[in-house]
């Protein structure tokens, strides 16, 4: 990306919240980390409300190397195998108790994340409106918008040619969001694929905007009365590989789903909980976790997942 580029994109973004809760955090997490992390990022509810105290506020701690990040070597191997790890924090700010998890990146696993890896894990995320909570110079800041960027592209390149050659700009989006969420183990609420492009609608047209030249085919955007709509020239084979690829996303996306909530189990404090809180937050429907599945969570969890994806929750 060219720096005019950069700028362009840099202004799209949402800013953090300017709170003294997120100072808070940022500055504890700086605390207890040290000098390894690069940046912060912040998405998710919490970013759209703009009130840190309501549910889970949701960070990307991006680091240098996950060696020089923690102390030991195990979570540093866990992190550089299936990353990201995943951790828990909580704290007091003015009274009122903030709540955020963190996930922990190396900035290499950023730019592949958001720009090569098959699977739409970081760029299904990232192409999402995220704020730059805090940076720890100009260079950071440079990588961080460019992986954001590159998750808009990699996330146009992937789902387009799965979706109608033409349309409204926001239908691309809601489409394109909703079959990154189907690759994956989701909770989440029918319709936020549409809550998503409502709160973001201007950063979503216009990154549609800034990338449309730069995609692996052409797509041209035109402006009417109502609407900004797309058409797209995608050839037979770039549709027909496509077509293999989802399915093959989608089952990848699932396996990469178990395998990183039993990994939570032990990067994370009071993980089991954890689950059950999100898991009822997004279905609504309360979440027992039974006493066998906290002694020998690895032996009896296996039938709890199965249990809860008959259910509906999981889909």
């Amino acid at each position: 990306m060219t720096t005019s580029t950069t700028e362009q994109f840099a202004a799209l973004l949402p800013g953090a919240p300017v709170s003294p809760a997120l100072d808070a955090l940022v500055n504890t997490l700086r605390d207890r980390h040290g000098t390894s992390i690069s940046a912060m990022l912040l998405y998710g509810s919490c970013l759209r409300s703009g009130d840190l105290h309501d549910g889970l506020v949701d960070l990307y701690l991006v680091v240098d190397r996950y060696r020089d990040f923690y102390p030991g070597r195990l979570k540093a191997i866990a992190n550089w195998l299936l990353p990201p790890n995943v951790f828990y924090i909580e704290l007091q700010d003015e009274g009122r108790t903030v709540r955020a998890k963190y996930a922990v990146l190396s900035r290499r696993d950023l730019e592949n994340g958001t720009t090569r890896w098959f699977h739409s894990y970081l760029w299904g995320r990232f192409t999402q409106p995220t704020a730059i909570a805090w940076v720890r110079n100009s260079d950071a800041r440079r990588q961080a918008l460019a992986c954001l960027a590159g998750a808009v592209r990699t996330f146009l390149n992937r789902t387009l040619p799965h979706l109608p050659d033409s349309g409204s700009v926001e239908s691309l989006w809601q489409q394109g969001l909703k079959l990154s969420y189907s690759a994956e183990l989701r909770v989440e609420k029918p319709g936020r694929a549409d809550e998503l492009t409502a709160f973001g609608e201007h950063y979503y047209t216009g990154t549609a905007r800034l990338v449309a030249d730069s995609l692996k085919f052409d797509m041209t955007l035109q402006q009417t009365a109502d609407e900004l709509h797309y058409q797209a020239d995608i050839p037979a084979v770039r549709r027909l590989a496509s077509r293999i690829a989802w399915p093959l996303r989608k089952l990848q996306g699932k396996l990469l789903s178990v395998l990183r909530l039993l990994k939570a189990l032990f990067t994370f404090d009071g993980g089991l909980d954890y689950i059950a809180w999100k898991l009822e937050r997004h279905s609504g429907q309360h979440i027992e976790i039974p006493d066998r599945v906290r002694r020998w969570p690895l032996i009896f969890i296996w039938g709890l997942f199965w249990q809860l994806y008959r259910r509906g929750i999981f889909r």
